[in-house]
């Protein structure tokens, strides 16, 4: 059974759009690509003594079971050269599962709804572009409602 799933991609290392692009031409293979946002240029935030982002969203349509969706995105981003070396550092691709339908799990490799994208402007701004009504299954929000209740600060500029 297929279930809609809402990704968050970005990259602060080299050619950051082309990254993305390579990155979304990649996750097409694992389903149907529904929706993709603007690139957003982003400031980074926690460790801000780096490269700004750019970001997008995408909403995938796939019948891959979560797990083995989110170890084929791992995949991706080693195959576009991330290497983990510091948390929260720079990155040539970073692609995190934000939401799958209304599903909520928690499990060593994998939590969603995504624990922290209530908090990201970088996050909520482009996934607001193509899906402000999707429902945070736990905050009982819609992601429009998320990112109008966060505070000024972090800029995030549509390209």
């Amino acid at each position: 059974m297929s279930e809609i799933v809402y990704l968050s991609l970005g990259s602060n290392m080299g050619d950051r759009q082309k990254n993305l692009q390579e990155a979304i031409a990649r996750v097409e293979t694992m389903g149907r690509v529904l929706e993709r946002s603007s690139f957003y240029e982003t400031e980074p935030v926690e460790f801000t003594r780096q490269a700004w982002f750019l970001n997008c969203a995408v909403a995938l349509e796939t019948e891959k079971a979560p797990e083995k969706l989110m170890v084929e995105l791992l995949e991706i981003e080693q195959d576009l050269g991330r290497r983990r070396t510091r948390r929260r550092g720079p990155r040539t691709i970073d692609i995190d599962i934000l939401l799958i339908g209304d599903w909520v799990l928690n499990s060593p490799g994998l939590i969603v709804p995504h624990p922290a994208m209530h908090q990201r402007r970088f996050v909520l701004a482009p996934l607001a572009e193509i899906a402000p009504e999707a429902r945070h299954p736990v905050l009982k929000k819609t992601v429009g409602e998320l990112l109008a209740e966060l505070p000024m600060g972090q800029v995030v500029r549509k390209l």
